[in-house]
């Protein structure tokens, strides 16, 4: 199978059942976020290849399955209203992140003043992949009815995981966390 089609020269490219639209359409721009999130994701994770810590595996593990499930919201975004979506999240989903939030965040150090995004090269891309996946749920936001709101609730949860993780893998890591200067 050849990578590239020629289908897109133009400007255009396909959803899920054909439907062909600018590559600058709000949707396309949504499941495009997503895509970047998981790939900003996968640099974070690629971080922590030479460490070991307890709780990485798990780490792992979780994100395995959340890179997973945004090739759901990606397929989601991408389905057109009104046709069926082949791929769908389940509350599940949102809740197993709800728990790993709760579960990590109690191993922190409490929050009494903002942080600025860095620490651990890994931590740091958790940071910025949290802030992709804000944009993402603000383009969701943008399309409106057209999508499922368990897709926004999934994106909202997903970057409060990615703050979590930035912080608990520079807390795991001895990255100290810069606070802002008043």
């Amino acid at each position: 199978m050849k990578i590239y089609t020629k289908t897109g020269d133009k400007g255009t490219t396909s959803l899920i059942y054909g439907q062909r639209v600018a590559k600058n359409d709000m949707r396309v721009e949504a499941y495009g976020t997503c895509d970047e999130t998981n790939s900003m994701i996968g640099l974070a994770l690629s971080h922590l290849n030479n460490e070991n810590f307890l709780g990485k595996e798990i780490i792992e593990n979780a994100y395995h399955k959340i890179q997973t499930n945004l090739f759901h919201v990606g397929a989601e975004l991408a389905t057109p209203k009104g046709k069926e979506v082949k791929w769908s999240l389940k509350s599940s989903d949102v809740e197993e992140m709800e728990k790993q939030i709760d579960d990590w965040d109690v191993t922190l150090p409490d929050l009494t003043n903002f942080i600025l995004p860095g620490g651990h090269p890994a931590g740091a891309a958790f940071h910025v992949a949290r802030t992709i996946a804000r944009r993402a749920e603000r383009c969701a936001v943008i399309l409106g009815d057209d999508v499922n709101p368990l897709v926004l609730a999934y994106l909202n949860r997903l970057s409060d995981l990615l703050f979590v993780t930035a912080r608990y893998v520079n807390h795991h890591l001895g990255a100290k966390e810069k606070t802002l200067h008043s």
